[in-house]
């Protein structure tokens, strides 16, 4: 995944659609690369040996899921469902 450096690019990458708004279900479609590639097996879950560092406890990919979804709506501050570029680009409240 080529590196972003502007709030205006996250959204255009993020933003599926083409609607100007960044959704849940794409703001988490984004924020899962990292899980996604890490996941080598394709279980789900990031076992041990799958983790920095070769060690710690199993991640569960819909826990993982989940706490995107907190973010989100931590950085929803209108409350709206969607993400603009304002919202973006503020960190999470």
């Amino acid at each position: 995944m080529a590196q972003v450096t502007a709030t205006s690019e996250y959204l255009a990458r993020m933003d599926t659609d083409a609607n100007g708004r960044v959704s849940l279900a794409e703001y988490q479609a984004w924020m899962s690369y990292g899980f996604d590639g890490m996941d080598r097996d394709g279980d789900g879950v990031l076992s041990a040996a799958e983790l920095p560092g070769g060690k710690g406890k199993p991640v569960l990919r819909t826990e993982y899921i989940a706490r995107i979804a907190l973010t989100f709506n931590r950085q929803d501050v209108d409350r709206n469902g969607s993400l603009d570029a304002r919202e973006l680009a503020a960190p999470p409240q």
